[in-house]
């Protein structure tokens, strides 16, 4: 089974829509899992034309949605909330939240930076956000499950929002006079 992963879309605050690139990238997936802060109800109507999607509440939406989701997938259960945590992302706690949901795989939201780590047995999974990264490119992931094997695919789509990953040396000896 092929998923697609996303998080962080804040419609309605940190864009009015979502980049096409996303459509893109879920055309062939069997199933969409947002990991929160969705922001208008009508990403979840555009993604539910490519394919099923579950997802969660996160720290800004006022959408009538769960914390949290248990999805299984051939045999692997996989564990949806947004991630809140302080520090963000912070790997202990979100490895706490995997076991407490009893899950081999975690996918979260809240950082707005793509994240793939493990931390012991549980598998880490944050897409970062296509709309709003922070100090990343904005991006969602590719998760295909197959006979109890995991691939993680992150992929860009959007250009970068921050100009730090577009900076060029202003010449050939990399001087900045």
């Amino acid at each position: 089974m092929l998923i697609g992963i996303i998080s962080d879309t804040h419609i309605g605050r940190a864009s009015n829509k979502l980049p096409s690139q996303v459509f893109k990238a879920f055309e062939n997936v069997d199933l969409i899992l947002h990991a929160g802060d969705i922001g208008d109800v009508s990403v979840i109507d555009e993604l539910s034309k490519i394919a099923p999607v579950k997802a969660v509440c996160g720290a800004d939406d006022e959408l009538d949605l769960p914390e949290s989701e248990i999805i299984e997938v051939d045999g692997i259960e996989i564990g949806l909330n947004h991630g809140i945590v302080h520090p963000k992302g912070d790997k202990d706690q979100l490895a706490y939240l995997a076991h407490d949901m009893g899950v081999k795989i975690l996918v979260t939201g809240y950082t707005h930076s793509p994240k793939i780590e493990t931390a012991g047995d549980v598998l880490l999974i944050c897409p970062g956000s296509p709309t709003e990264p922070n100090l990343s490119k904005p991006t969602v992931i590719l998760l295909k499950v197959e006979d109890g094997s995991v691939e993680v695919e992150p992929v860009v789509v959007a250009p970068p929002t921050c100009s730090v990953f577009t900076f060029e040396p202003p010449n050939e000896k990399n001087e900045l006079i």
